[in-house]
């Protein structure tokens, strides 16, 4: 797992380097706005958010397993650290990023980075859009200039705050945020400029402009936050104790999913993109790394920035030097110009989140879902709105829950067990099927002539079912139920499993329960036309040995004539 910059320096000539010489100066400027933004919106510091952009940025760029990926903070994280410096304060919020940061790291070195785009589709448009909404209710009081105090995390007691607090509207903030937002929503009207020049900055910029030079009474970051360090800080290490990291635990899960799910999910648009393809395990313990350091230098959590990286790649950018371009242009900044940035009102910063919120929200993906079966549906519903009103961190797992829940029920009407109680019913089955199979190849009628020959064979006393599907404890019950119904004698049971790819613990259980039964009524057990992973699973757990290999067929006709052996009639 070598960084794909190693790999580019190869072949890396003069023109790509100009190129990510312009991407990334272009990238660095626009993440200023946003780092700025997503961190006031985390209940953190202004310049944490360009620490962040800094020292992660330069990393998962310089590490990473993607060409183009751009790094830094995004608002997938402003719930969670808000909550998290909330309850826990800053130090808590260093200690569940770090705790974070291994986590990923350990995806990354055990090759698991494939695993997370097993996260259903649903739970992530859910969350993400419960995300782009909380963060929308947290922009209210600073779009309308509100003097609300110290608001409350939870959604309603945002609401309630914003209501008690309706008459302090300030309607100089209010329409530098209602000509900002308007100004980003036609912005991209342009797209000659559009390109080049973000309109957030410009917004920051014009909006910066206004207050000055018009002695404009609005909250600016210099009036809540104070003055903004020139130059990053000497690194520091939380106190971490066992009492913090259990329960910051929960946090930490949660930071380290959105984290891996949000720089695959970037990187995967970034190879549609150009082209390439990203190694999924390079980039998570890039990822680690960059959420192991950035806290220790006053940073918050950082993953891979699907908007910032797509900008990137239009404006030229094709290897990872243009991502530490970025991060380098973002240290100059912060450095010769950081101490103008305490000018910048609130309002404007309001109104660039809320379009970044409208941009997270993702309607038409919500829209295509809603066209979608049910279980889909719920899933979503559930998500979006535990991520809203009660917690992410609940949300994504209760999301899990339904979604495996639902995948269950789903494969438990898919499988069946039918018992064929007589010739013509098991002829009936096995002709259509071999019908089906062997018309590919021309060779139907003398498949069924043959097919014929051998259901004639089938004993009186022999009983056959056939099992489609799984067999799973989600389908134990179906299967035990199925069997109850036969309530004739009989001194053979022939399974036949040919369409049973899959068995677990559960099934393994009913057959050896299934298997007792027929030695209490003196009848054998034989399994048909088995699939290897069943097979293996059931050489593993010792039922082969139990049932004896001999009644372990590869066919229906060997099953009969294993029952003539054992001289069934």
């Amino acid at each position: 797992m070598k960084p794909e910059l190693w790999k580019c320096l190869r072949t890396y000539d003069i023109k790509t380097f100009f190129s990510d010489l312009s991407a990334g100066v272009i990238v660095g400027i626009v993440a200023l706005p946003l780092a700025i933004a997503f961190a006031i919106a985390s209940g953190v510091e202004p310049e944490r958010g360009l620490y962040t952009a800094v020292i992660a940025g330069f990393l998962i760029s310089f590490l990473g397993g993607s060409r183009v990926q751009i790094g830094g903070p995004t608002g997938a994280f402003v719930v969670i650290v808000f909550g998290i410096v909330r309850d826990f304060g800053i130090s808590g919020l260093m200690t569940a990023t770090i705790m974070a940061g291994v986590m990923l790291l350990l995806l990354g070195a055990f090759r698991m980075g494939g695993l997370v785009r097993f996260i259903p589709y649903t739970i992530v448009i859910g969350f993400t859009a419960g995300i782009a909404v909380t963060i929308l209710t947290t922009q209210i009081g600073d779009f309308f200039g509100l003097d609300a105090g110290k608001v409350p995390g939870d959604f309603y007691g945002k609401m309630r705050a914003y209501a008690a607090a309706a008459g302090t509207v300030n309607p100089q903030a209010t329409v530098i945020a209602l000509i900002s937002l308007v100004f980003l929503i036609l912005w991209p009207k342009v797209p000659v400029v559009s390109k080049k020049i973000p309109g957030s900055l410009l917004v920051i910029l014009g909006a910066t402009a206004a207050v000055l030079l018009l002695d404009l009474r609005v909250e600016t970051i210099g009036s809540r936050y104070g003055a903004i360090p020139s130059g990053l800080p000497a690194p520091h290490f939380p106190e971490i104790d066992f009492a913090t990291v259990r329960d910051l635990f929960p946090a930490a899960i949660s930071i380290a999913l959105l984290g891996a799910v949000e720089s695959l999910l970037s990187a995967v648009v970034a190879d549609g993109m150009i082209g390439s393809k990203h190694d999924p395990n390079t980039e998570l313990i890039a990822q680690g790394v960059a959420n192991i350091a950035a806290p220790l230098f006053g940073g918050i959590p950082a993953t891979g920035a699907i908007a910032r990286t797509a900008t990137n790649v239009k404006n030229g950018g094709r290897t990872p030097v243009a991502g530490m371009v970025h991060a380098v242009v973002l240290l100059l900044i912060l450095l010769l110009l950081g101490q103008y940035a305490v000018y910048i009102p609130l309002c404007a910063l309001a109104a660039v989140l809320t379009m970044v919120s409208w941009n997270m929200l993702g309607l038409r993906a919500i829209k295509a879902l809603l066209h979608g079966q049910k279980s889909d549906i719920t899933v979503l519903a559930v998500t979006f709105f535990l991520t809203v009103f009660i917690d992410l961190t609940v949300a994504i797992e209760v999301g899990l829950v339904c979604a495996a829940f639902f995948f269950i029920r789903k494969m438990v009407s898919l499988s069946s067990v039918t018992e064929s109680k007589n010739k013509s019913d098991t002829g009936a089955v096995v002709k259509g099927m071999q019908k089906l199979a062997e018309s590919v190849v021309g060779q139907a009628d003398a498949a069924a002539d043959e097919e014929d020959k051998t259901v004639a064979e089938l004993p009186q006393r022999a009983l056959v079912f056939e099992v489609d599907g799984p067999l799973f404890f989600g389908t134990v019950m179906k299967f035990e139920q199925s069997l109850v119904r036969a309530s004739v004698e009989y001194d053979a049971l022939i399974l036949r499993v040919g369409n049973m790819f899959y068995i677990d613990a559960g099934g393994i259980h009913v057959l050896e329960e299934l298997f007792q039964s027929c030695c209490r009524k003196n009848a054998v057990l034989i399994l048909s036309e088995i699939h290897t992973q069943p097979y293996l699973l059931l050489s593993k757990s010792g039922f082969m040995k139990t049932i004896g290999a001999e009644n372990i067929t590869g066919s229906f006709g060997d099953a009969l004539k294993r029952c003539r052996e054992l001289g069934i009639k």
